[in-house]
């Protein structure tokens, strides 16, 4: 049996977004839903056994509704639940080590309010050992619900030709494929360190287009395997002499999903967001997929 796709509740209406989210992509993918209802841990005074115990019944109660809810909208989907006693980022991350996808939701019920992705969220994106999709919340700054979890026909992939990430890459290639949408892959690129006269800060309009040719044949290679083994999806290049994160924004207004990559580094024992994906997260209009990829 293929993994599944694993989704992370607690009760917020983020956490409902991406469940319902997670639900749609176990459907595309053909694999059963696994739905982890986790909450932030209680802390200070003693809690009374039988405010636990409640809690409990709570939370065993939300995971009886989410499910029955999914499957009434996806009567062809195999979903299942069940409850964490650890603390919410160790639960997921623990979780993770079978599943396929690990869906989130930027906020849950703890932390601050004003926060626009949260603490949970951002660990568990920078250390799953799979690929992790953080879903906005409804009509939130962070997301514009006209392309936040409806298909717009369109994903973008953040892509760096001279350093490709393959796993990001299929991941995109893989949900276009799925979708029947098309591809946007961008790249953000800067001209050459020693191009400009210190004296006159003057580029040539000849020596900028050279330059970015170069940069469009080398896209191009390296796109070339992704493209031959999904020849079902039309893809869009656009090279940005943009920052990166300021490209990707950009791309993503129009977007169902936006992917990029995150380097791993076997050495450390905490995994590590770069500044780009952190960029994102805070501010895409999409929900964004953080695929894990050697270095």
């Amino acid at each position: 049996m293929r993994p599944s796709v694993l989704a992370g509740i607690d009760g917020s209406e983020c956490a409902a977004a991406a469940a319902d989210w997670a639900a749609r992509e176990a459907a595309l993918r053909g694999v059963p839903l696994r739905l982890l209802q986790v909450a932030p841990r209680l802390s200070g005074t003693t809690v009374p056994g039988t405010a636990l115990e409640r809690l409990h019944s709570m939370g065993s109660q939300l995971v009886q509704r989410t499910v029955e809810d999914l499957v009434a909208r996806h009567p062809d989907l195999e979903v299942t639940g069940e409850q964490a006693d650890e603390p919410p980022a160790f639960a997921l991350l623990g979780a993770a080590r079978d599943a396929a996808l690990l869906v989130v939701g930027t906020r849950g019920t703890g932390g601050f309010q004003e926060l626009v992705v949260g603490s949970v969220a951002l660990r568990v994106a920078a250390a799953a050992p799979c690929p992790v999709v953080l879903v906005p919340r409804p009509g939130g700054t962070f997301a514009d619900r006209t392309s936040a979890t409806h298909g717009t026909g369109l994903v973008v992939l953040g892509f760096d030709a001279h350093r490709p990430a393959g796993e990001a890459a299929d991941f995109a290639f893989g949900a276009a494929d799925a979708r029947t949408a098309r591809l946007r892959v961008v790249q953000a690129w800067a001209l050459p360190a020693d191009s400009v006269s210190p004296r006159s800060f003057v580029v040539t309009e000849e020596d900028r287009a050279t330059w970015e040719d170069q940069e469009v044949l080398g896209l191009s290679d390296a796109l070339r395997p992704w493209q031959e083994k999904y020849p079902r999806v039309a893809v869009a290049t656009d090279l940005m002499l943009l920052h990166a994160a300021e490209a990707l924004l950009n791309a993503s207004r129009t977007a169902e999903l936006l992917v990029v990559g995150r380097r791993t580094d076997p050495r450390a024992a905490e995994g590590r967001l770069g500044p780009v994906a952190h960029a994102v997260l805070h501010h895409a209009r999409c929900p964004v997929a953080v695929v894990p990829h050697g270095a």
